[in-house]
């Protein structure tokens, strides 16, 4: 949705699971024999200053990502918190990003975001980046447009606000069909999971959609909280090797327990 800005939840912990995992899938593809084209849905702004004004008005980052920044991190998060302390709380690395940090000079990225302002300030964030297009239209018609060149590795990246059950929708009727008309891409998908477990058939629906990992974690909410709550984040990837299976797991699991405390 147009009203969806990112800046008020940059940083919390939904983000933390949904960036360590996407950022350990985007270190082993630039590691990789072959180019990568980088696909995003729904892009946001790119970075995200958790000193500012959007992210004081919600606090979320100071639950999340902020909580840990001056401690050390688990042997599952090192790799990505030091990226991020790198890029230092001004400049919060959403996940294009993550992905323009962890890329290299042969790869390429498709963004694709429709919020006009968040549009802007994607465009400013890549401005003499030739490896980046960014495009102001529907990310899931856009992207299903793109096919990766011979000898490139697709990289496909869908990260809806969630705001309405028609968010889910959508996303039901583009997964299959991107699973389609991508054979040998890797398809990655972050899911919320909230108090009254509305994600819970929709999660099962895409995890029988074809063999992948799913891979997520709760965190305590207060008793009086809404039924709509947010209560965990998870991640759901296909054709990523069995290896970073187990590092998806293991991020959640590491963030499960990170959040008990």
């Amino acid at each position: 949705m147009l009203s969806y800005q990112h800046g008020f939840h940059a940083g919390n912990r939904a983000d933390m699971l949904k960036h360590a995992v996407l950022d350990a899938i985007l270190c082993e593809l630039a590691d990789g024999p072959h180019s990568v084209l980088h696909v995003e849905t729904h892009a946001g702004r790119g970075n995200y200053d958790l000193t500012g004004r959007q992210a004081r008005k919600t606090g979320e980052a100071e639950q999340g990502v902020l909580a840990h920044w001056d401690s050390r991190a688990p042997a599952a998060l090192a790799q990505w918190m030091e990226l991020v302390r790198e890029c230092g709380r001004q400049a919060y690395p959403g996940s294009p990003a993550l992905a323009a940090r962890r890329l290299g000079p042969r790869d390429r990225m498709v963004l694709f975001e429709k919020h006009p302002a968040e549009f802007e300030a994607l465009k400013g964030v890549f401005a003499g980046d030739r490896r980046v297009q960014i495009r102001k239209e529907d990310g899931y018609a856009g992207a299903l447009r793109l096919s990766p060149r011979r000898g490139e590795t697709l990289l496909a990246f869908a990260d809806p606000s969630y705001e309405t059950i028609a968010d889910m929708e959508r996303l039901a009727e583009w997964t299959p069909r991107a699973l389609e008309k991508w054979p040998h891409a890797a398809l990655v998908l972050w899911l919320p999971l909230f108090r009254d477990e509305r994600e819970v058939e929709f999660g099962q629906f895409l995890a029988q959609l074809e063999d992948g990992v799913v891979a997520g974690a709760r965190w305590p909410a207060p008793a009086d909280g809404k039924d709509t709550a947010l209560e965990g984040s998870a991640i759901v990837a296909y054709r990523i090797p069995q290896h970073l299976k187990r590092k998806a797991s293991e991020i959640a699991d590491t963030l499960g327990e990170l959040w008990k405390d």
